[in-house]
């Protein structure tokens, strides 16, 4: 059988108080320290789940700016092709306006340098008619006379157009 002496008796007491000791100064205090820790891991994971939500919300807040900025600089872009074709059509027109007006200033001058022209010519005319009577009457005749034959002569001739201009 077993025999059971004063030792185990010893042994088993001495367990139990150190147990018992071990409990109360080892034991609470280390679960303490393991709650704490749980604890603090608990709230660190949920500052994580906050911190990446919050990172979430930036990242999408980033997002919209990033396309808000976009259609702005697409606006910008827009407005800038807009005003620089007015500004090209402005251009045109203004070009179109000072060739209209070259061309209305260059039939100006060739309807004066035309009527001049047509003026000298009559001159010419006048003088050589003039000069081409007084040879053939041979002397010259009044000044009314003379007048008359050189009107009735213009008026022949601007009813024959001569020389393809209109007098």
């Amino acid at each position: 059988m077993v025999d059971i002496n004063m030792t185990l008796v010893a042994q088993i007491f001495n367990f139990l108080i150190l147990a018992a000791i071990l409990t109360k100064f080892a034991y609470k205090p280390l679960m303490k320290v393991l709650k704490e820790r749980e604890d603090q891991i608990a709230k660190s994971i949920e500052s994580a789940e906050a911190d990446e939500l919050k990172a979430q919300e930036l990242l999408k807040e980033y997002h919209d700016q990033l396309a808000t900025a976009r259609i702005q600089a697409q606006e910008i872009v827009d407005k800038a092709i807009k005003r620089a074709q007015e500004e090209r059509e402005a251009h045109i027109n203004e070009t179109k306006r000072e060739i209209d007006q070259m061309r209305k200033a260059a039939q100006a001058e060739i309807v004066h340098e035309r009527e001049r022209a047509v003026a000298q010519l009559k001159g010419e005319v006048v003088a050589l008619s003039m000069a081409a009577a007084t040879k053939i009457i041979g002397s010259n005749i009044d000044t009314e006379a003379n007048d008359r034959l050189i009107g009735e002569f213009i008026d022949k001739l601007d009813k024959d157009k001569m020389g393809g201009l209109p007098c």
